[in-house]
Protein backbone atom coordinates (compact mmCIF):
# COMPACT_ATOMS: atom_id res chain seq x y z
CA UNK A 1 0.00 0.00 0.00
CA UNK A 2 1.92 3.33 -0.87
CA UNK A 3 2.39 5.65 2.02
CA UNK A 4 0.46 8.24 0.33
CA UNK A 5 -2.52 6.13 1.64
CA UNK A 6 -2.60 5.69 5.04
CA UNK A 7 -5.60 6.94 6.55
CA UNK A 8 -8.82 5.14 7.37
CA UNK A 9 -9.68 4.91 3.84
CA UNK A 10 -7.17 2.42 1.74
CA UNK A 11 -8.46 1.14 -1.23
CA UNK A 12 -7.79 2.77 -4.56
CA UNK A 13 -10.62 2.92 -6.87
CA UNK A 14 -10.64 3.26 -10.68
CA UNK A 15 -14.22 4.31 -11.92
CA UNK A 16 -15.09 4.07 -15.31
CA UNK A 17 -18.45 3.34 -17.61
CA UNK A 18 -19.70 3.42 -21.17
CA UNK A 19 -22.33 5.98 -20.79
CA UNK A 20 -19.82 8.43 -20.75
CA UNK A 21 -17.92 10.87 -18.54
CA UNK A 22 -20.84 13.13 -18.22
CA UNK A 23 -23.42 10.63 -17.75
CA UNK A 24 -25.27 10.74 -14.29
CA UNK A 25 -24.95 6.91 -13.38
CA UNK A 26 -21.27 7.76 -13.87
CA UNK A 27 -21.74 10.24 -10.92
CA UNK A 28 -23.68 7.89 -8.45
CA UNK A 29 -20.73 5.48 -8.74
CA UNK A 30 -17.90 7.96 -7.81
CA UNK A 31 -20.54 8.32 -4.64
CA UNK A 32 -20.77 4.58 -4.40
CA UNK A 33 -16.46 4.66 -4.80
CA UNK A 34 -16.85 7.63 -1.99
CA UNK A 35 -18.22 4.97 0.88
CA UNK A 36 -15.25 2.80 0.89
CA UNK A 37 -12.74 5.35 -0.11
CA UNK A 38 -10.89 8.50 -0.46
CA UNK A 39 -8.71 8.05 -3.50
CA UNK A 40 -11.05 7.83 -6.36
CA UNK A 41 -9.70 7.95 -9.97
CA UNK A 42 -12.62 8.39 -13.06
CA UNK A 43 -11.55 7.47 -16.44
CA UNK A 44 -14.82 7.13 -18.30
CA UNK A 45 -14.98 7.52 -22.72
CA UNK A 46 -14.90 10.72 -23.74
CA UNK A 47 -18.92 10.03 -25.72
CA UNK A 48 -21.19 7.23 -24.83
CA UNK A 49 -20.06 3.64 -25.82
CA UNK A 50 -23.05 1.77 -24.95
CA UNK A 51 -22.37 -1.73 -26.75
CA UNK A 52 -19.16 -1.01 -27.58
CA UNK A 53 -18.85 -4.95 -26.09
CA UNK A 54 -14.58 -5.57 -24.84
CA UNK A 55 -13.21 -4.00 -28.05
CA UNK A 56 -9.92 -1.67 -28.34
CA UNK A 57 -9.21 1.49 -30.75
CA UNK A 58 -6.51 -0.15 -32.84
CA UNK A 59 -7.34 2.23 -36.19
CA UNK A 60 -7.09 5.45 -34.36
CA UNK A 61 -5.46 7.48 -31.99
CA UNK A 62 -6.46 7.92 -28.02
CA UNK A 63 -6.37 11.11 -27.02
CA UNK A 64 -6.84 11.88 -23.32
CA UNK A 65 -7.98 14.57 -21.63
CA UNK A 66 -7.72 16.31 -18.20
CA UNK A 67 -11.16 16.66 -16.90
CA UNK A 68 -10.49 17.03 -13.44
CA UNK A 69 -8.12 15.95 -10.51
CA UNK A 70 -8.08 12.17 -10.84
CA UNK A 71 -10.48 12.78 -13.31
CA UNK A 72 -9.97 11.87 -17.43
CA UNK A 73 -11.52 11.18 -20.46
CA UNK A 74 -10.45 8.85 -23.32
CA UNK A 75 -11.70 9.20 -26.80
CA UNK A 76 -12.67 5.68 -27.28
CA UNK A 77 -14.28 2.24 -25.32
CA UNK A 78 -14.40 1.82 -21.79
CA UNK A 79 -11.50 -0.97 -22.46
CA UNK A 80 -9.41 1.59 -23.83
CA UNK A 81 -10.19 3.32 -20.59
CA UNK A 82 -8.98 0.92 -18.28
CA UNK A 83 -6.08 -0.09 -20.16
CA UNK A 84 -4.82 3.53 -19.57
CA UNK A 85 -5.81 3.81 -16.63
CA UNK A 86 -3.96 0.82 -15.59
CA UNK A 87 -0.86 0.91 -17.82
CA UNK A 88 -0.61 4.15 -18.31
CA UNK A 89 -1.93 6.52 -15.85
CA UNK A 90 -1.54 4.35 -12.55
CA UNK A 91 0.92 1.78 -13.73
CA UNK A 92 3.50 2.62 -10.82
CA UNK A 93 0.19 2.36 -8.47
CA UNK A 94 -2.23 -0.27 -9.75
CA UNK A 95 -6.01 0.69 -8.33
CA UNK A 96 -6.98 -2.13 -5.60
CA UNK A 97 -10.42 -2.09 -7.52
CA UNK A 98 -12.34 -1.50 -10.40
CA UNK A 99 -15.99 -0.07 -10.65
CA UNK A 100 -17.82 0.19 -13.91
CA UNK A 101 -21.22 1.96 -14.31
CA UNK A 102 -24.00 2.99 -13.19
CA UNK A 103 -25.22 2.03 -16.53
CA UNK A 104 -28.60 2.75 -17.32
CA UNK A 105 -30.40 -0.17 -17.66
CA UNK A 106 -29.44 -3.64 -16.83
CA UNK A 107 -26.73 -5.58 -18.26
CA UNK A 108 -28.09 -9.86 -17.70
CA UNK A 109 -27.82 -12.70 -19.81
CA UNK A 110 -26.84 -11.98 -23.65
CA UNK A 111 -26.22 -8.24 -22.42
CA UNK A 112 -23.44 -9.69 -21.01
CA UNK A 113 -21.59 -10.05 -24.33
CA UNK A 114 -22.40 -6.95 -25.62
CA UNK A 115 -22.03 -4.49 -23.26
CA UNK A 116 -19.32 -2.06 -22.38
CA UNK A 117 -20.15 -1.46 -18.84
CA UNK A 118 -18.85 -5.17 -18.28
CA UNK A 119 -15.94 -5.08 -20.86
CA UNK A 120 -15.18 -2.42 -18.44
CA UNK A 121 -15.12 -4.68 -15.39
CA UNK A 122 -13.60 -7.53 -17.46
CA UNK A 123 -10.48 -5.70 -18.79
CA UNK A 124 -9.57 -4.78 -15.03
CA UNK A 125 -10.20 -8.62 -13.93
CA UNK A 126 -7.64 -9.28 -16.85
CA UNK A 127 -5.19 -6.91 -15.64
CA UNK A 128 -5.48 -8.42 -12.10
CA UNK A 129 -7.82 -6.19 -10.62
CA UNK A 130 -10.99 -7.23 -8.69
CA UNK A 131 -13.58 -5.60 -10.79
CA UNK A 132 -17.15 -5.08 -10.75
CA UNK A 133 -19.92 -3.76 -13.00
CA UNK A 134 -23.04 -2.20 -11.76
CA UNK A 135 -26.50 -1.36 -14.21
CA UNK A 136 -29.93 -0.11 -12.75
CA UNK A 137 -32.83 -1.40 -14.79
CA UNK A 138 -34.89 1.59 -16.16
CA UNK A 139 -38.41 1.15 -18.35
CA UNK A 140 -40.04 -0.98 -15.10
CA UNK A 141 -43.21 -0.78 -13.71
CA UNK A 142 -42.09 2.27 -11.35
CA UNK A 143 -40.55 4.56 -13.71
CA UNK A 144 -42.72 7.44 -13.44
CA UNK A 145 -42.19 7.44 -9.37
CA UNK A 146 -38.53 6.48 -8.71
CA UNK A 147 -35.51 8.24 -9.21
CA UNK A 148 -33.75 5.92 -11.85
CA UNK A 149 -30.60 5.34 -10.32
CA UNK A 150 -32.65 5.11 -6.55
CA UNK A 151 -31.88 1.60 -5.97
CA UNK A 152 -27.94 1.31 -6.89
CA UNK A 153 -27.75 4.53 -5.03
CA UNK A 154 -29.32 3.43 -1.54
CA UNK A 155 -28.13 -0.66 -1.91
CA UNK A 156 -25.30 -0.33 -3.83
CA UNK A 157 -22.38 1.02 -0.60
CA UNK A 158 -23.63 -1.41 1.75
CA UNK A 159 -23.54 -4.11 -1.06
CA UNK A 160 -20.03 -2.84 -2.42
CA UNK A 161 -18.64 -3.32 1.35
CA UNK A 162 -19.92 -6.73 2.05
CA UNK A 163 -18.04 -8.05 -0.97
CA UNK A 164 -14.68 -6.33 -0.41
CA UNK A 165 -15.04 -7.86 3.07
CA UNK A 166 -16.20 -11.53 1.34
CA UNK A 167 -13.50 -11.16 -1.15
CA UNK A 168 -13.55 -12.94 -4.70
CA UNK A 169 -10.99 -14.26 -7.60
CA UNK A 170 -9.29 -11.77 -9.11
CA UNK A 171 -9.97 -13.12 -12.59
CA UNK A 172 -13.23 -13.24 -11.51
CA UNK A 173 -16.09 -10.06 -12.22
CA UNK A 174 -19.09 -9.43 -10.71
CA UNK A 175 -22.19 -8.03 -12.44
CA UNK A 176 -24.61 -6.86 -10.07
CA UNK A 177 -27.75 -5.67 -11.43
CA UNK A 178 -30.11 -3.63 -9.60
CA UNK A 179 -34.47 -3.39 -10.31
CA UNK A 180 -36.37 -0.94 -11.74
CA UNK A 181 -38.26 -0.46 -8.38
CA UNK A 182 -38.51 1.93 -4.91
CA UNK A 183 -34.97 1.00 -2.50
CA UNK A 184 -37.95 -0.09 -0.35
CA UNK A 185 -39.30 -2.70 -2.50
CA UNK A 186 -36.12 -4.89 -2.90
CA UNK A 187 -36.22 -7.35 -0.36
CA UNK A 188 -32.97 -9.98 -1.59
CA UNK A 189 -29.77 -10.07 -2.98
CA UNK A 190 -29.63 -12.95 -5.33
CA UNK A 191 -26.47 -14.72 -6.21
CA UNK A 192 -27.66 -16.27 -9.76
CA UNK A 193 -26.35 -17.65 -13.00
CA UNK A 194 -26.26 -15.87 -16.27
CA UNK A 195 -29.36 -16.10 -18.26
CA UNK A 196 -31.01 -16.53 -21.78
CA UNK A 197 -32.78 -13.69 -22.92
CA UNK A 198 -35.50 -15.09 -25.18
CA UNK A 199 -34.54 -14.04 -28.49
CA UNK A 200 -37.87 -13.53 -29.82
CA UNK A 201 -37.67 -10.34 -28.11
CA UNK A 202 -35.40 -8.92 -29.92
CA UNK A 203 -36.62 -6.63 -33.02
CA UNK A 204 -35.07 -4.37 -35.86
CA UNK A 205 -37.21 -1.62 -35.94
CA UNK A 206 -37.63 -0.56 -40.16
CA UNK A 207 -37.86 3.16 -40.51
CA UNK A 208 -37.65 6.32 -43.34
CA UNK A 209 -36.08 9.38 -42.77
CA UNK A 210 -37.03 12.87 -44.37
CA UNK A 211 -35.73 12.13 -47.59
CA UNK A 212 -37.19 8.73 -48.00
CA UNK A 213 -34.42 6.77 -46.90
CA UNK A 214 -34.61 3.75 -44.76
CA UNK A 215 -33.08 3.13 -41.43
CA UNK A 216 -33.01 0.54 -38.65
CA UNK A 217 -32.76 0.80 -34.79
CA UNK A 218 -31.52 -2.99 -32.93
CA UNK A 219 -33.08 -3.72 -29.71
CA UNK A 220 -34.95 -6.09 -27.11
CA UNK A 221 -38.93 -5.54 -26.44
CA UNK A 222 -38.84 -4.61 -22.49
CA UNK A 223 -41.17 -6.93 -21.76
CA UNK A 224 -40.59 -10.00 -19.15
CA UNK A 225 -41.71 -13.21 -20.43
CA UNK A 226 -40.88 -16.33 -17.92
CA UNK A 227 -37.66 -15.84 -16.71
CA UNK A 228 -35.84 -19.19 -15.69
CA UNK A 229 -35.33 -19.34 -11.96
CA UNK A 230 -31.98 -19.01 -10.44
CA UNK A 231 -30.86 -16.36 -13.43
CA UNK A 232 -29.87 -12.99 -13.33
CA UNK A 233 -33.16 -12.45 -15.35
CA UNK A 234 -35.50 -13.99 -12.81
CA UNK A 235 -33.88 -11.74 -10.11
CA UNK A 236 -34.52 -8.30 -11.80
CA UNK A 237 -37.93 -10.14 -12.79
CA UNK A 238 -38.72 -10.83 -9.07
CA UNK A 239 -37.74 -6.97 -8.25
CA UNK A 240 -34.02 -8.54 -6.16
CA UNK A 241 -30.56 -7.67 -6.77
CA UNK A 242 -28.89 -10.35 -9.22
CA UNK A 243 -25.06 -10.06 -8.31
CA UNK A 244 -23.67 -13.04 -10.83
CA UNK A 245 -20.34 -14.16 -10.81
CA UNK A 246 -18.52 -13.93 -14.52
CA UNK A 247 -15.04 -15.82 -15.08
CA UNK A 248 -12.53 -15.21 -18.28
CA UNK A 249 -12.31 -18.67 -19.69
CA UNK A 250 -15.24 -19.26 -21.88
CA UNK A 251 -13.86 -22.72 -22.17
CA UNK A 252 -17.12 -25.02 -21.76
CA UNK A 253 -15.48 -27.75 -19.98
CA UNK A 254 -18.28 -31.00 -20.70
CA UNK A 255 -18.06 -30.23 -24.43
CA UNK A 256 -14.11 -30.19 -23.72
CA UNK A 257 -14.11 -33.44 -22.34
CA UNK A 258 -16.86 -35.03 -25.15
CA UNK A 259 -14.47 -33.80 -27.76
CA UNK A 260 -11.13 -34.42 -26.44
CA UNK A 261 -12.45 -38.32 -26.00
CA UNK A 262 -13.79 -38.22 -29.66
CA UNK A 263 -11.16 -36.18 -31.58
CA UNK A 264 -7.85 -35.69 -30.26
CA UNK A 265 -5.02 -37.57 -31.91
CA UNK A 266 -3.45 -37.79 -34.37
CA UNK A 267 -4.38 -35.57 -38.11
CA UNK A 268 -4.32 -39.09 -39.98
CA UNK A 269 -7.33 -40.26 -37.67
CA UNK A 270 -9.20 -37.56 -39.51
CA UNK A 271 -9.42 -39.43 -42.63
CA UNK A 272 -9.85 -42.82 -40.57
CA UNK A 273 -13.68 -44.65 -41.20
CA UNK A 274 -16.03 -44.26 -38.28
CA UNK A 275 -15.44 -45.79 -35.12
CA UNK A 276 -11.79 -47.54 -36.57
CA UNK A 277 -10.29 -45.42 -33.60
CA UNK A 278 -11.11 -46.41 -29.56
CA UNK A 279 -12.47 -43.92 -28.06
CA UNK A 280 -10.83 -42.57 -24.66
CA UNK A 281 -12.78 -42.10 -21.61
CA UNK A 282 -12.67 -38.57 -20.80
CA UNK A 283 -10.28 -36.88 -18.28
CA UNK A 284 -11.70 -36.16 -14.86
CA UNK A 285 -11.35 -32.83 -14.35
CA UNK A 286 -9.77 -31.08 -11.31
CA UNK A 287 -10.97 -28.25 -9.79
CA UNK A 288 -9.78 -25.50 -11.09
CA UNK A 289 -7.46 -23.09 -8.66
CA UNK A 290 -9.16 -20.14 -7.41
CA UNK A 291 -6.27 -18.20 -7.60
CA UNK A 292 -5.20 -14.88 -5.03
CA UNK A 293 -8.34 -13.63 -3.67
CA UNK A 294 -9.08 -10.03 -2.86
CA UNK A 295 -10.28 -9.17 0.58
CA UNK A 296 -10.07 -5.23 0.73
CA UNK A 297 -10.42 -5.46 4.54
CA UNK A 298 -7.58 -7.68 4.89
CA UNK A 299 -5.08 -4.54 3.05
CA UNK A 300 -2.47 -2.55 5.52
Amino acid sequence: MSSRRRGKKKLRILVSNDDGIHAPGLAVAERIARTLSDDIWVVAPETEQSGASHSLTLTLPLRLRNAGPQRFAVSGTPTDCVMMAGIHLLKDDLPDLVLSGVNRGFNVADDVTYSGTVAAAMEGAVLGIPSIALSQAVGGRDEETVAIFGCAEIHGPPLLKRLVEIGWPKDVLLNINFPPVAPSRVKRVSVVAQGQRDQSMLRVDERVDARGRTYYWIGFKRIFSDPEKGTDLRAIYENNISVTPLHLNLTELKEHQRLSALLDGPVKTLTSKPGSTPKRQPKSQKDEPKGARFRGAEKT
